[in-house]
């Protein structure tokens, strides 16, 4: 009976760790760049968040005016 290839699985540590030292030698030398770029767009994303969660909560306080005191 012949058997296709998905029918392998998920490769085991030892397969896992060669991989990984077959595409550190491939991209060794612009990992560090790749990680960095990584770093900023994780940053610039959660500055993102947190001014849309900023401006919901705003949002959601009609009531008060810009200087924090409530209108009474």
């Amino acid at each position: 009976m012949h058997l296709p290839l998905a029918y392998f699985g998920m490769p085991g540590p030892m397969e896992m760790f060669i991989i990984a030292m077959i595409v550190l030698l491939l991209f060794g030398n612009r990992l560090p760049s790749v990680m960095r770029s990584m770093g900023k767009g994780i940053v610039e994303f959660k500055k993102g968040v947190k001014g849309i969660e900023d401006d919901v909560e705003q949002a959601s306080r009609p009531d008060e005016t810009k200087d924090g005191s409530s209108k009474a």
